[in-house]
C-alpha cells in the first residue's frame, strides 16, 4: 500500500515492480521524454522529509537497465547495505538509452540530453534529492562506464562522483558517432576533456572511481582504464582505481565496491 502511494504521489507513471528484502522499493515507468522504461530504487524507511543522494546507473549496450535489478542485484545489496549501516541510504535511478533492448550505440547525443536536461531535473522536482553536486554519482558498466565519463565530465559540477566499471575511454564509431565529424568525437573523447576541463572538475570537487576486469570485448582494453586513472591523478583530480582478475562475479563485484565507495558510512 505504502509503496503504490509513494508512486503515486511522487512517480506519477510509475507501478511497483519488485521489493528488496528489508523493505526498499524498485519501481518501473517511463522518465520525462525517455522512449523505453526505467526504474527508480527508494530505500528501506524512505522518508519523504528527508534528503537523499541519487546515484545514477547507465546500462551497457546492448542492454536494457534491468541488468541492474536482475544481473547486479540492486535491490538486495542495497537493502542489506543500507540496513546494516553499512551505506547511506540512497536514491538510484536507472534510464534507458535507445529505442529497444538492441541499440548497441552510446550513451551520447540525445541520450546524454535526455539524461541531463529532463531525467536529473524531474528526478529532483519529484523526490526528496539532496540537489547538491555533491549527492550526485553517474555510474555505468562497460558502455555505461564510457557515457558516465564523458557525460560526467562534459558537465562538470553536475555529478560530485563518476564511476566507470570495466568501461572505455574513447568515443566508437556507432549511434549518435557513426557520422560524427572529428571535432565532435574530440569533444567527447573523455581522455581529452578531462584535461580541457579540469579547472571545472576540480572547483567542483569531482572524484573518480575506476574498476576494470579481464577483457570482455574485442574492443575494451583493461589497460585504458588504468591509464585513464594515472592521467586523472596527474591532473591532480581524486580517483580510485581497483582491478579485478577474474571474469567471475567481476561485474557484480565492481557494481559492489562501488557503491560502497559513493555511499559508504
Amino acid at each position: 500500500m505504502l509503496a503504490a502511494l509513494v508512486a503515486a504521489v511522487l512517480l506519477p507513471g510509475f507501478t511497483s515492480f519488485a521489493a528488496g528484502p528489508d523493505g526498499g522499493q524498485v519501481f518501473s515507468g517511463t522518465f520525462p521524454g525517455a522512449e523505453r522504461s526505467g526504474f527508480v530504487y527508494l530505500p528501506p524507511g524512505f522518508d519523504p522529509a528527508s534528503r537523499y543522494p541519487v546515484i545514477y546507473l547507465l546500462h551497457g549496450m546492448p542492454g536494457s537497465p534491468s541488468e541492474y535489478i536482475d544481473g547486479t542485484q540492486l535491490a538486495a545489496f542495497a537493502d542489506a547495505g543500507i540496513s546494516s549501516g553499512l551505506l547511506r541510504p540512497f536514491i538510484a535511478v536507472l534510464p534507458a538509452a535507445g529505442s529497444s533492448a538492441r541499440y548497441n550505440g552510446e550513451w551520447a547525443g540525445p541520450w546524454e540530453t535526455e539524461l541531463v536536461q529532463r531525467i536529473v531535473p524531474w528526478v529532483d522536482a519529484s523526490l526528496p534529492t539532496d540537489a547538491t553536486r555533491r549527492g550526485r554519482v553517474i555510474a555505468g558498466l562497460s558502455a555505461g562506464g564510457y557515457g558516465a565519463v564523458d557525460i560526467g565530465i562534459r558537465n562538470a559540477g553536475l555529478f560530485g562522483a563518476i564511476e566507470s566499471w570495466s568501461g572505455y575511454f574513447r568515443p566508437l564509431r556507432d549511434g549518435p558517432f557513426k557520422d560524427a565529424s572529428r571535432s565532435k568525437l574530440a569533444s567527447n573523447d573523455p581522455r581529452r576533456i578531462v584535461a580541457l576541463d579540469r579547472p571545472a572538475l576540480v572547483r567542483a570537487g569531482t572524484r573518480f572511481f575506476l574498476s576494470t576486469g579481464p577483457p570482455h570485448s574485442h574492443w575494451f582494453r583493461p589497460s585504458e582504464t588504468v591509464a585513464f586513472a594515472h592521467e586523472v591523478r596527474k591532473l591532480g583530480l581524486v580517483s580510485k582505481l581497483r582491478l579485478y582478475a577474474s571474469r567471475k562475479g567481476e561485474w557484480r563485484a565492481q557494481f559492489d565496491d562501488g557503491l560502497r565507495w559513493a555511499f559508504g558510512r
